[in-house]
């Protein structure tokens, strides 16, 4: 098995990177959809949540209301990492379980795991490879505003609080550039697909810098 991991900075179109490399055969676990299982309703990464930033951050039903808990962790440096020292464990811990269980049913298998603070936290050494999905930062910074309907302060505020780009670029063995739209970025990734199924064939894991 070759393990990949997959990151960016918010807006850079990692989602959609993601998916299409799961249309072209890899497996692939969503950081997004991980970091959302394990601050469910009812788990103890929830409960870990509520005691550190107050149940404020619930809605009505007893859910996490990630709005709320971005407003405040996105203004705060402090409690951003906070957060991400009660939520890191648990989502590393899902994605070795998942890497286990994917090795388990096919050893020749590419599996890829998606997630924003990869590089932050020295969690991308744990893989084979490592892909970086990139964006011009203007383009960056509309896709933001736009998606999440953030006044431009607020977006750059959020852009501003990840690692810059340009420094994620560095750890890349692969880079994929969205700037220029779906077919452009599709035509990179499966180009990189290739490759990592080449160096799948020729025993070429384990080389992650």
């Amino acid at each position: 098995m070759l393990t990949v991991g997959l990151t960016g900075s918010i807006a850079t179109g990692k989602s959609f990177v993601t998916d299409y490399l799961r249309e072209l055969g890899a497996d692939v676990i969503d950081a997004d959809q991980a970091s959302r299982m394990v601050v469910e309703k009812g788990t103890p990464g929830l409960a870990a949540v509520v005691r550190e930033f107050g149940v404020e951050i619930l809605a009505s039903d007893g859910t996490l209301d990630r709005k709320k808990l971005g407003s405040i962790v996105f203004a705060n440096e402090e409690r951003r990492l906070r957060l991400n020292s009660i939520i890191h464990p648990l989502v590393i811990k899902m994605q070795d379980e998942w890497l286990a269980s994917i090795e388990e049913r096919d050893p020749d298998a590419i599996a890829v795991v998606d997630a924003a603070l990869m590089i932050e936290s020295g969690g991308y050494r744990r893989f084979d490879k490592l892909i970086v999905v990139y964006c011009d930062p203007a383009v960056q910074l509309a896709r933001l505003t736009a998606r999440d309907n953030l006044s431009e302060n607020e977006a750059k505020r959020r852009i501003d609080a990840q690692m810059p780009q340009d420094e994620k670029r560095k750890f890349a063995n692969y880079v994929v550039d969205t700037s220029n739209g779906f077919e452009d970025t599709k035509r990179q990734t499966r180009e990189i697909f290739a490759s990592l199924r080449e160096d799948l064939r020729n025993g070429k894991a384990g080389q992650q810098t």
